[in-house]
């Protein structure tokens, strides 16, 4: 039985298609028009975005500083806002709702690998936040995770399981707290 990762199968194993290489060699050089382009620039980030074939939506925000590694498998609804440094690696698809806050820092992270397979291929699943969400500052969501409309996700906190609706969740794992209530007000448990 081997005990140790195949490094080198895994090496030569093919994790994009032709297509996505040559896609991530144009978007290298596409995404300097987004981390050039001055703070207020919004709307002309958006359009680049559409441009590298992420769907977003009206009166996004999304900072200079902000870092999409495929727009391609990004989606996102209006009025959302992705503060300053926040990276989303969007090898699997990721859909951000309407009305949403992504705050600085946070790691949107649709990618892993499969740890039972000596060759650890890479995994793409998706991320869904939908609507309503707020990502506290520098929180990570792992892969295969839906963040549930109008829940909160606590600073520095890690997501790697689903989270309810209206939930505020904290911590390493993530974990609730507490609730929203319909009018906006936290409720405890």
């Amino acid at each position: 039985m081997r005990t140790s990762p195949d490094i080198v199968a895994n090496r030569k194993t093919r994790n994009y298609s032709r297509r996505e290489q040559l896609s991530r060699i144009m978007w290298a050089m596409g995404s300097c028009l987004i981390r050039l382009s001055p703070r207020p620039a919004f709307a002309w980030r958006r359009l680049v975005l559409r441009w590298f074939g992420a769907l977003i939506g009206n009166q996004v925000h999304i900072y200079p500083s902000t870092r999409i590694y495929m727009p391609w498998n990004v989606e996102i609804g209006d009025w959302t806002a992705l503060g300053e440094d926040v990276f989303v690696y969007s090898l699997g698809k990721v859909r951000i709702g309407t009305s949403v806050t992504i705050s600085y820092r946070s790691h949107l992270c649709a990618g892993t690998h499969d740890l039972n397979d000596p060759q650890l291929p890479l995994l793409k699943p998706p991320i869904v936040i939908e609507d309503g969400v707020w990502v506290g500052t520098d929180a990570f969501i792992g892969p295969d995770t839906v963040i549930g409309a109008m829940s909160v996700v606590g600073a520095r906190s890690v997501v790697i399981k689903n989270v309810a609706p209206n939930c505020i969740v904290a911590g390493n794992p993530a974990r609730v707290i507490g609730y929203r209530s319909i009018d906006g007000a936290a409720a405890s448990r």
